[in-house]
């Protein structure tokens, strides 16, 4: 039995039992799981794996919970207007919903109380260490794992702690992806990214470019047709843009339906077009690219208000950047444009700097690891990604019966060896399948899914593991 402390934290005056491959001091966790990340996907891990019966350590590298929603942390890509994108029902913990009285898509800082809520509820801050970031995690010997921490910021001694196993919770939506483009260095403009845009001051009375396409890129063009003195708005394709409301309802509540009555994907995409018609008619008029891919072959754009500046002037749609010149911003087709801010909204790459890139099968270190219901590596039972999903609905879900799956994989490596070891070679055979429609090849659309096709694989195998 490891030494610990009344709340199930590692003693710091814990005598080693162990010595790393390096010959550093280890302390012996026994078989407490390590989690990475205290935000919605780290926080739902602690939780189920603690009312499976184990031990749980977890580490936050911010000084309080909620992750990407937590604004005040320096890795939020919140910004002040932030709002869900998924409607309430289809957000919430299956085990904790969100107040009835709250909006169809409530604002970030609703979402940072419900997550503290969370935590105080279920108990979960006394097995959180906050301010103390995970800076390496390698394997030890039988199926164990060495985690080296010290506090943020690099201050005071490592640590190193072995556990039973790891989930990784660090968010996916911290590493800013930013392009590249020729002259960029020599622009003398104010240049961002996404993630440092926190408020529509930022954009007051300038000329404004927007390059990117994806939901936060649409909310930042919104806001610029109502704050800067001219947007343009650049994308590299066209891209379906879906209304927030179809019927009165929330979008992703009426996709569910549809969703629930097993109706062909081509005939959901029949209707899709068919609603778009009535309601938006053809984009194309505006200046805006046709989509080169048919819908729900990329994450549907949920932005009610950008065609309504688009139609009314303020927005205006350009194409890609072609490059950059010191007071001028060249397009594709030739033409010219002066903005004197560029703000990138291009995206984020999943980053796992603690772990070596080929323990997830990711061998060109591009933070695309190779994963069975995106969570599950080959070769590694013990080790579990959660959250690492782009749903076309909410993700909390998704990422509550993520870590149910792998507490319940646990339990079996103990109780039951032979379920545990047919679900090995299933992750080793069915590693990178994925549960959406044929998806363009890209950084951000690659861990799409479905939420209903992937709930369904999760159901599958909780059943095959359990026996039933």
């Amino acid at each position: 039995m490891s030494t610990s402390t009344d709340h199930g934290r590692p003693d710091p005056e814990a005598t080693p039992s162990a010595l790393s491959r390096d010959g550093r001091p280890v302390s012996d966790r026994g078989d407490t799981v390590c989690v990475i990340g205290a935000g919605a996907s780290g926080l739902t891990a602690i939780k189920n794996l603690r009312e499976h019966g184990f031990g749980v350590d977890c580490y936050e590298r911010e000084t309080g919970v909620g992750g990407a929603w937590n604004w005040r942390h320096d890795r939020s890509p919140v910004y002040a207007s932030t709002h869900l994108l998924s409607s309430k029902p289809f957000t919430q913990f299956p085990d904790f919903p969100m107040p009835d009285s709250w909006p169809d898509y409530p604002h970030h800082s609703q979402l940072l109380s419900y997550f503290e809520r969370y935590a105080d509820h279920f108990d979960l801050r006394s097995h959180i260490w906050f301010g103390t970031e995970v800076i390496r995690v390698e394997p030890a010997a039988g199926e164990r794992w060495d985690v080296t921490t010290r506090s943020t910021g690099g201050y005071g001694p490592e640590r190193t702690s072995q556990y039973a196993a790891v989930v990784v919770a660090n968010g996916h939506n911290w590493s800013p992806k930013l392009p590249r483009y020729e002259g960029l260095e020599e622009f003398r403009g104010e240049i961002m990214h996404a993630s440092s845009y926190k408020d529509p001051a930022q954009l007051r009375g300038k000329r404004v470019l927007v390059v990117g396409a994806g939901n936060t890129g649409c909310d930042i063009a919104v806001e610029a047709a109502q704050q800067a003195s001219r947007c343009w708005h650049s994308t590299r394709r066209g891209y379906w843009y879906a209304p927030k409301y179809v019927l009165g309802r929330p979008a992703d509540q009426v996709n569910d339906a549809l969703l629930a009555l097993r109706v062909p994907l081509r005939v959901r995409q029949w209707l899709y077009h068919w609603t778009l018609r009535l309601t938006v008619g053809d984009l194309t008029r505006f200046g805006l690219p046709k989509p080169d891919h048919r819908v729900y072959e990329t994450h549907p754009i949920a932005n009610s208000q950008l065609v309504y500046y688009v139609g009314h002037g303020a927005i205006g749609p350009v194409p890609d950047v072609a490059r950059f010149h010191p007071y001028a911003v060249e397009l594709s087709d030739g033409r010219e444009i002066d903005p004197e801010l560029v703000i990138f909204a291009t995206g984020y790459l999943p980053r796992f700097e603690f772990l070596d890139a080929s323990v997830f099968g990711d061998s060109a270190g591009v933070g695309r690891p190779t994963l069975w219901l995106n969570a599950f590596t080959p070769g590694h039972p013990t080790l579990a990604v959660a959250g690492l999903v782009q749903p076309d609905s909410g993700m909390f879900t998704l990422s509550h019966w993520q870590t149910v799956l792998f507490a319940r994989l646990l339990q079996a490596r103990r109780d039951r060896p032979e379920r545990a070891a047919a679900f090995a070679q299933r992750v080793r055979d069915r590693a990178g399948e994925r549960y959406s429609a044929q998806v363009k090849e890209s950084s951000r659309h690659w861990f799409e899914v479905g939420h209903a096709d992937y709930l369904r694989a999760v159901q599958r195998a909780l059943t095959d593991l359990e026996g039933k």
